[in-house]
């Protein structure tokens, strides 16, 4: 396990091995914002080349999320979908998108278009060296409230489970898909990243870390500051802590 508290500097990825990576999105009621966040995945990837897919999750979404991320994938064979009939959670989102992806490479972002996917591609040659970048947001673009949550939440994570994340939370994040075979994921909710995190750390996974731009919302609203999602990430958290240091 590498000091997941210094960045890592990338080192030269093999030019002539094409990449092959699953890029999703997690989506619910984000229908000003999938499609255009799926033709920035599509562009970056094909200007990228190798071998690659775009998956969009829709949550449940109660608005047209699932029926324009239909038509995207209709238009494009590189593009599919995961339908949940109901909203599931962002644990549940995130699960069924790693379950999803078939690449051996496989990155995640929000799509609330907060984030530029174009920022994505650097992160390939740290994969060389390492099993996970978690990405940290540069200049937070949300509220006094959230960032002051963000940081608090990611102190307790961190403490608890022994890590040095400057940003449990940050929805950029790139893996090796193998990872996924060989932890066992339980979250539903907001706990999602820091489970991940927590359990690749124990298995002596290797995790870097680097810092992103994050944009302002220009459309749609954030749904992961309510107290019912705050009171269950934390019921989760304590249950898994109990879990890891009893080594299941």
């Amino acid at each position: 396990m590498t000091d997941d508290c210094s960045p890592a500097n990338p080192v030269d990825r093999n030019a002539n091995v094409p990449v092959s990576i699953s890029v999703f999105f997690p989506c619910h009621n984000e229908q000003a914002n999938v499609g255009r966040v799926a033709e920035q995945a599509l562009e970056v990837l094909t200007q990228l080349g190798g071998d690659f897919e775009v998956i969009i999750v829709d949550d449940g979404s109660s608005d047209d999320t699932g029926k324009i991320a239909d038509e995207i994938a209709g238009r494009d064979g590189r593009v599919k979908v995961v339908h949940h009939h109901s909203n599931l959670g962002y644990g549940a989102a995130l699960q069924s998108g790693f379950k999803a992806a078939g690449k051996e490479l496989v990155f995640y972002t929000d799509g609330d278009g907060q984030f530029d996917i174009g920022e994505m591609p650097p992160l390939l040659d740290l994969m060389n060296q390492y099993d996970i970048v978690s990405c940290y947001r540069l200049n937070r673009r949300d509220s006094l409230v959230r960032k002051v949550n963000g940081w608090c939440w990611t102190r307790l994570v961190s403490l608890l489970f022994g890590m040095k994340i400057r940003d449990i939370d940050c929805a950029f994040k790139l893996y090796k898909r193998e990872i996924f075979d060989n932890i066992k994921l339980s979250s539903g909710g907001a706990l999602i990243d820091a489970e991940i995190l927590a359990r690749a750390k124990r298995k002596g996974y290797r995790i870097t870390q680097t810092g992103v731009h994050h944009y302002p919302r220009t459309a749609g609203e954030q749904s992961g500051a309510s107290l019912r999602v705050i009171a269950r990430a934390f019921k989760e958290l304590f249950k898994l802590y109990r879990q890891i240091r009893s080594n299941s």
